[in-house]
């Protein structure tokens, strides 16, 4: 499945505030990641029309199954990216950076060999 890094980020930020909050909003989004309202209700209608996500009459925003694959893998990638790095000696906030790049380029091999050298 191909996806861009935007929705990627966006997909990633839905999981991320569903696990702080019961509901998550168009609004949340924006202020999370310091966009403004209309530049996310653009990129939600893009992934409710990729069926990456529901919205409720009510504006709450959930990850379908897709949707939730995605973010996932993102997600791990960045912690076990960002970690690692800081585990090489980066500071926490250049290694959370690098990491949120690293994410979205790296492949899937590479991804899972540095993940069993880490893990070993």
């Amino acid at each position: 499945m191909i996806i861009n890094e935007s929705a990627e980020n966006y997909l990633e930020t839905i999981l991320i505030l569903s696990l702080e909050r019961p509901v998550v909003r168009s609004v949340d989004i924006a202020e999370y990641l310091g966009f403004k309202k209309s530049s996310v209700s653009v990129a939600m209608k893009n992934l409710r029309e990729k069926k990456h996500i529901t919205v409720t009459k009510e504006g709450f925003i959930y990850l379908t199954e897709s949707g939730k694959e995605i973010a996932e893998m993102i997600y791990e990638r960045h912690q076990l990216l960002s970690s690692w790095l800081e585990r090489l000696g980066v500071s926490k906030k250049t290694a959370a950076e690098d990491a949120c790049r690293m994410e979205h380029v790296i492949s899937k091999e590479s991804f899972e060999a540095i993940k069993k050298q880490i893990m070993i």
